[in-house]
């Protein structure tokens, strides 16, 4: 296979980035199906290695977490007997960390939604960080546990939980629309969190970024994961596209900037050519 041009690899990134499916972008680019992928994943293991090592020693100050569901290969429901259990096969969940006044996102996870996920996403947020900060999360209980173990005492955390007019108890994978919200409450767990940014809003926000902008993610389509190896790698590429040359429309300058990390606006060539680092 040929090696694709830097300017070719750039347009294939770019209309990824945008939230377009890996057909419409070989469409767009006439690049072959199996070079966009391959670039898709060396890239995106790039991508995370770049923003493992430089997401570290960070003073955020409120950060708030939350999980996002999709699907890889098929639905739960659909996943073939002899894959069934599997990770990679069915039910699959991005954790995602933000902070509310930079909007950076300082780590993410994929994985099952449960709490040795739990404990590795927030060991993994606590190791990035330099000084005590607040974190707020939903209800979900594998937080309290997966907290307190990475944190201990030195955090400030409280839990918002919101109630929804006729929750059956429905899970997210077969619910497409969140019931009527009629009330939250807010539960300070550790420490003494200010009640007033007990919130999700931003890192719900953010799950509707995400959504729009990795085509996978695209609920009742067909461009969802086929592979978790191409999932991790979209992924990946996202947090480095947002966090490091997606201008937010608040800010004014990318998270990175706000937050110190990066002095400049990552244009999509730059980050192509982490492949070359």
């Amino acid at each position: 296979m040929n090696r694709l041009s830097t300017t070719r690899r750039s347009q294939v990134v770019a209309a990824l980035v945008e939230g377009n499916s890996v057909r419409a972008t070989c469409r767009m680019t006439e690049v072959d199906k199996g070079a966009a992928l391959k670039l898709l994943v060396d890239l995106g293991e790039a991508c995370e290695r770049y923003q493992d090592v430089t997401l570290r020693n960070l003073k955020l100050k409120r950060i708030q977490c939350d999980e996002l569901w999709e699907f890889c290969y098929a639905k739960a429901k659909n996943v073939p007997e002899e894959h069934a259990g599997e990770f990679g096969y069915g039910d699959v969940w991005t954790w995602v960390a933000m902070d509310a006044d930079t909007k950076l996102v300082p780590t993410w996870g994929v994985g099952r939604r449960d709490g040795r996920m739990a404990q590795l996403f927030i060991r993994d947020l606590a190791a990035r960080l330099a000084n005590r900060v607040q974190v707020t999360t939903d209800g979900h209980k594998v937080y309290l546990e997966a907290v307190e173990g990475a944190f201990g005492s030195e955090v400030d955390y409280a839990m918002l939980v919101k109630m929804y007019e006729g929750d059956s108890g429905k899970s997210p994978e077969s619910r497409y629309s969140p019931g009527h919200c009629t009330g939250a409450t807010k539960q300070r767990i550790t420490g003494n969190p200010d009640m007033r940014h007990v919130s999700t809003s931003y890192i719900e926000r953010q799950n509707l970024t995400m959504r729009m902008s990795m085509r996978r993610f695209t609920r009742l389509t067909n461009g969802f994961s086929k592979k978790i190896e191409n999932h991790k790698a979209a992924v990946a590429l996202h947090f480095m596209h947002y966090n490091f040359a997606r201008i937010h429309q608040t800010l004014r300058v990318t998270p990175a900037m706000e937050a110190g990390v990066s002095d400049h606006v990552w244009s999509v060539a730059e980050i192509v050519g982490l492949l070359d680092r």
